[in-house]
């Protein structure tokens, strides 16, 4: 196909981390790609800014290298409550936190040198039996890819909205100029909430709370846990504090015709997981995939499975966010027998499967949430 401006094989509406993602594995398979967007680099989103480590292996694989350089490293998780504390190492590779625009330059640069066509500050206009454009040129393609977020209009136009919204919760995010005291992301519950904390540089940390109250603040979370406000006291402020939905949704199809989904328009999950950009690299790597073998069914096959097990763990931590004695059991627990928090990270990272958590450690588990809860 003869490469002009109105005419591509694939159109990917959306230039965050998912649509270039989707667009450099396209590249990677011999495809004609254009990404547009309405806004120009570089794009920030409120967001934790942690890279777990399968998030990082996903990105080699688009040839996108996450070096310690670009950002600060973290090797496991902490949760910490009123009394207790579990914390476990990654079983293999480390995290990495890095900021928000410098991974969308780095996805940036490799869809450049890839060849894909970008479109920066071109609006994509998709309305009901109108032919799509892109900054008011009539557009040819043979695939459309919606990548542009919770409140897709693709979704919407291509009839794929709909489905179940399990959780909706309200993020707030804000950097801090101090020196990262751990080399986990630790995980701060509170009555409001969870605030989380990612190191992305040698002096800097990102802190993001979440919380079901809208009206909620970064120092109204902190204000419930005094270790993390001891942590930041006198700290500067780098960034402004920016907000944002974090929703747990699914969907009952992800792909009509020539249109496909990815990313939070295909489905998401609470932020407290963590796997949002795992989730959206899986799909990409995957629905190239399915379209090389010709068409969207390998794609709509494989979908529901890439968002099954941050499903499962976004409703297990909002069942701790919910059930204040709960939560605080489970912590209990976790602090008394570390092995099972090591085993429950494993889960979460795609290391071992959960019915192998539940049937090596659930006995164990339910003992310990049921024996005398310390006040």
């Amino acid at each position: 196909m003869s490469i002009r401006k109105d005419i591509c094989d694939v159109l990917v509406v959306g230039g965050g981390p998912a649509g270039l993602a989707t667009a450099i594995a396209l590249r990677q398979r011999g495809a004609d790609v254009m990404v547009a967007d309405a806004l120009k680099p570089p794009i920030d989103k409120p967001c934790g800014e942690g890279l777990m480590p399968d998030s990082r292996r996903e990105l080699d694989r688009l040839g996108v290298h996450l070096e310690t350089r670009y950002g600060a490293e973290f090797h496991g998780i902490l949760f910490a409550g009123h009394h207790d504390r579990a914390n476990a190492e990654f079983p293999q590779g480390a995290g990495l936190g890095v900021r928000r625009p410098v991974l969308q330059q780095l996805l940036l640069d490799r869809a450049e040198e890839m060849g894909v066509r970008l479109q920066w500050g071109v609006p994509v206009t998709v309305r009901e039996e109108e032919p799509v454009t892109v900054g008011g040129e009539l557009t040819r393609y043979r695939w459309m890819v919606g990548a542009d977020g919770n409140a897709s209009r693709v979704r919407v136009w291509a009839g794929l909205d709909g489905g179940t919204l399990r959780s909706h919760r309200f993020a707030f995010r804000a950097h801090y100029r101090v020196a990262p005291w751990s080399d986990f992301v630790e995980i701060h519950w509170g009555e409001t909430g969870q605030a989380y904390v990612t190191p992305v540089g040698e002096r800097e940390v990102c802190v993001a709370a979440i919380s079901r109250r809208p009206g909620l603040r970064l120092e109204n979370m902190l204000a419930e846990m005094p270790f993390l406000s001891e942590k930041l006291a006198g700290a500067e402020r780098t960034t402004a504090e920016r907000g944002a939905l974090t929703l747990t949704r699914s969907l009952p199809r992800v792909a009509r015709g020539n249109v496909a989904l990815v990313g939070d328009a295909s489905g998401s999950a609470d932020a407290i997981t963590g796997e949002g950009l795992a989730m959206g690299f899986r799909q990409a790597l995957l629905l190239a995939e399915s379209l090389e073998a010709g068409g969207l069914e390998r794609y709509e096959s494989g979908h529901p499975g890439i968002l099954t097990l941050p499903h499962r763990m976004a409703g297990l931590m909002l069942m701790m966010d919910r059930f204040p004695a709960l939560r605080d059991r489970a912590l209990q627990a976790m602090a008394a027998r570390p092995e099972l928090f090591r085993a429950l990270l494993a889960v979460h990272a795609g290391e071992q499967p959960l019915p192998g958590f539940v049937l090596r450690h659930g006995a164990t588990m339910g003992a310990l949430m049921l024996a005398p809860h310390r006040a």
